[in-house]
């Protein structure tokens, strides 16, 4: 059985979880995003020698694969603020 796709999703969480402690910093939160992608990047290239279901067999893929993930986050955090969000 194929379990890519809960290797993909828990980057997404994992890095959803990071930005969430990055926000209680003094930063910028323009800079969020960037932020996301860049640590989904890393977790992705990472996760490719970590997690044998990983999609990814190279190292490009792999990265890809990570920073598309950590923009999920991204993409998340904003559906949940605009599901809740009264007009």
């Amino acid at each position: 059985m194929d379990f890519s796709f809960t290797s993909v999703a828990a980057i997404t969480v994992i890095v959803y979880l990071l930005v969430e402690i990055v926000k209680t910093t003094p930063l910028d939160r323009k800079w969020l995003p960037a932020i996301a992608g860049v640590l989904g990047g890393i977790m992705g290239y990472i996760a490719m020698f970590v997690m044998p279901s990983y999609p990814a067999t190279d190292p490009l893929s792999a990265i890809a694969v990570g920073i598309v993930s950590g923009l999920a986050a991204t993409g998340a955090n904003q559906v949940g603020k605009q599901l809740t969000t009264k007009k």
